[in-house]
């Protein structure tokens, strides 16, 4: 089964199409790298929660969308090797200058145990 990294961040909205000029330069890095898909979702419906919620997780401001977003690779070993090679890829370099708060980000990694199609 696939391997996926998956993201949930706070963006400024004032700051969307910057996010998406990043995301898509950092999707040809990942593919370069071997990943097979890259999804970055700008949130839309996203509700408050009570006991937690997308918004809780990041501390989303008043001023910012919840992006959810994930990469899928062929497996655990691609996804190391490739996800080393992508911190490393000096076209990492242009994109340091993040449009939103990284220390905010959530992310992990995951083994895919059900895919329907």
């Amino acid at each position: 089964m696939n391997y996926v990294d998956g993201f949930v961040i706070a963006v400024p909205a004032a700051n969307k199409d910057k996010y998406i000029q990043q995301a898509t330069k950092a999707a040809q890095v990942f593919k370069d790298h071997g990943a097979l898909e890259i999804v970055e979702c700008w949130g839309d419906d996203v509700p408050e929660g009570k006991v937690t919620s997308f918004t809780m997780a990041v501390k989303r401001k008043d001023d910012e969308v919840v992006v959810f977003s994930w990469v899928t690779w062929p497996s655990r070993a691609a996804r190391d090797a490739g996800m080393k090679k992508f911190m490393e890829d000096p076209r990492m370099d242009e994109l340091k200058d993040m449009p939103f708060d990284g220390q905010r980000m959530i992310y992990g990694g995951f083994q895919v145990i059900v895919h329907r199609t």
